[in-house]
């Protein structure tokens, strides 16, 4: 038996047969690169937008200028967006923008074109339809309190913005800052002088500067309070589209983006739970969002627009102020104005005049109404009366609208007040 003896292969036979593959695979890297990039999506400039106008102070439109307002190209540049696997916080303004195109198409408004700072006859449409769509997602959904309550109360807001652009174009507040003079002086006058320091700041600024504001006071105060408006709608509007359409994944997506945070999404678990304790909690949370969150900065700068203009004309707005809500006290019958003190002779004397004695505008204060008057009685309403609420949900916006104008009674409130005055000494 012979053995064979196999030979190495020489160095040169190698390189030979290993030339070919490698020039392919140097070639290969010379016209490809280090690794190939992924193709360019129509969403890229879209991304990592600031949400500039998530303010609406700041302009009209939606969240950021750079954005489209169409709801189809919204929903094409999302899809994109997240196929390309980036990751929710770089396409939030895109996110945020889309639900709002979304809400405000289902309720008729033209975002591109809703301005707040234009006054409120060429925003009463988007007046009318954004509170309608309130109303409209309680009449579907009765666990959405928050928006049935938003709604109902949409209708004095609004009614009293339009009174409030009236008396900027029909009169200046020279007569209600004579009968507030007078108030603060039957006060002096039966409890001295030292009296006029414990009535409302509201009171002695209106007292003070009626007579100074003027109609371009006005109507910026009421710009910032249509700002207000289309605050809360752009913040929690669009929340409640992506629950009704894409339950709680959708407003999870929301929350990974940083648009609100996780007490938020845990009140929208509360809101989905079928169960009565955890609607009202999540209801309650969206609430003091809407009014501790959104606008109460705002109504601080409100407040202290021009010394004691602003607070004056807050002051006001408590005072003309008569929610619809069944059973609810009107502001300024709500912690109305008590105050007891001592005379020079040493007896006790006590001022009592129905007007309030606080300022809606200050959050601890109107928190403090909206949790003990108007929440309390809208939740009563909707377990144990609902078909007057639904009733009254399904009157047509423009009629509800127009049948609250409180502030077109303010001179009589004040002139009732000024006779309604008491004064007891023991």
């Amino acid at each position: 038996m012979s053995a064979r003896i196999t030979r190495a292969p020489s160095r040169s036979s190698v390189l030979r047969r290993c030339l070919p593959a490698l020039a392919a695979v140097v070639l290969g890297l010379a016209v490809a690169g280090p690794s190939t990039p992924a193709a360019a999506s129509e969403a890229d400039p879209y991304l990592n937008l600031p949400l500039v106008n998530r303010d609406a102070a700041h302009g009209p439109g939606g969240v950021n200028p750079s954005l489209p307002t169409d709801r189809g190209v919204l929903a094409r540049l999302l899809d994109q967006a997240r196929a390309s696997g980036a990751a929710p916080t770089s396409y939030a303004a895109l996110l945020d923008q889309y639900w709002l195109a979304e809400v405000t198409a289902e309720a008729g408004i033209d975002l591109a074109g809703w301005d707040p700072r234009t006054g409120v006859q060429a925003n009463r449409e988007n007046l009318i339809r954004s509170y309608r769509y309130y109303e409209h997602l309680q009449l579907s959904h009765p666990e959405l309190q928050w928006a049935g309550m938003a709604g109902q109360v949409g209708a004095d807001f609004g009614g009293g913005l339009i009174d409030f652009e009236l008396i900027t174009n029909v009169y200046d507040l020279p007569q209600l800052q004579q009968t507030t003079r007078a108030i603060v002086a039957t006060a002096t006058e039966v409890a001295g002088p030292q009296i006029v320091d414990r009535l409302p700041k509201g009171l002695r600024a209106l007292a003070g500067a009626g007579a100074t504001v003027t109609g371009d006071d006005l109507h910026y105060i009421l710009g910032m309070i249509l700002v207000m408006q289309k605050n809360i709608f752009s913040d929690l509007m669009p929340m409640h589209r992506a629950y009704v359409i894409g339950g709680l994944p959708a407003l999870e997506e929301m929350r990974a983006a940083g648009l609100f945070g996780q007490d938020v999404m845990d009140a929208w678990r509360d809101i989905a739970s079928a169960d009565a304790d955890g609607i009202a909690r999540g209801n309650v949370a969206l609430l003091r969002r809407e009014q501790g969150v959104i606008i109460r900065d705002q109504w601080d700068a409100v407040r202290a627009y021009k010394g004691d203009v602003g607070e004056a004309v807050t002051y006001l707005s408590t005072v003309a102020g008569a929610p619809s809500v069944a059973g609810v006290l009107p502001p300024r019958s709500f912690h109305p104005i008590e105050i007891t003190t001592t005379l020079p002779d040493g007896r006790t004397t006590t001022l009592t005049m129905p007007l309030p004695n606080w300022n809606w505008s200050v959050y601890e204060q109107r928190w403090d109404y909206i949790t003990t008057q108007l929440l309390p009685r809208y939740k009563g309403t909707v377990e144990y009366d609902w078909p007057r609420l639904e009733a009254e949900l399904r009157t047509p916006y423009e009629i509800q609208i127009e049948s609250h104008r409180p502030l077109m009674n303010v001179p009589q409130i004040l002139q009732s007040a000024l006779q309604n005055t008491k004064v007891t000494v023991s």
